[in-house]
């Protein structure tokens, strides 16, 4: 069931998430929030959400071994930079 509420938005950017959902759906105190393009934010808990369907990469090829992180991240960043 949907519900409509209009809220106010307090002079830091605040707004309250309504306690029933808190309560009936929360269990820690994080929660995902995805601005989408149409200028909707989508608010979801955090911990019953699967991150890898908001990425567009299935798989990535790098040479460097995982074991030495920072050189995947170094070959991850000019990979980015030559795509472009």
């Amino acid at each position: 069931m949907s519900q409509v509420a209009i809220k106010e938005i307090d002079e830091q950017g605040r707004i309250v998430i309504p306690k029933s959902w808190r309560k009936n759906r929360l269990k820690g105190k994080k929660i995902v929030m995805r601005i989408k393009d149409d200028d909707s934010i989508e608010i979801t808990p955090y911990d019953s959400l699967d991150l890898t369907k908001y990425f567009d990469v299935a798989e990535v090829d790098v040479k460097g071994s995982l074991a030495d992180w920072h050189s995947i991240r170094k070959e991850l960043r000019n990979k980015r930079v030559t795509r472009e």
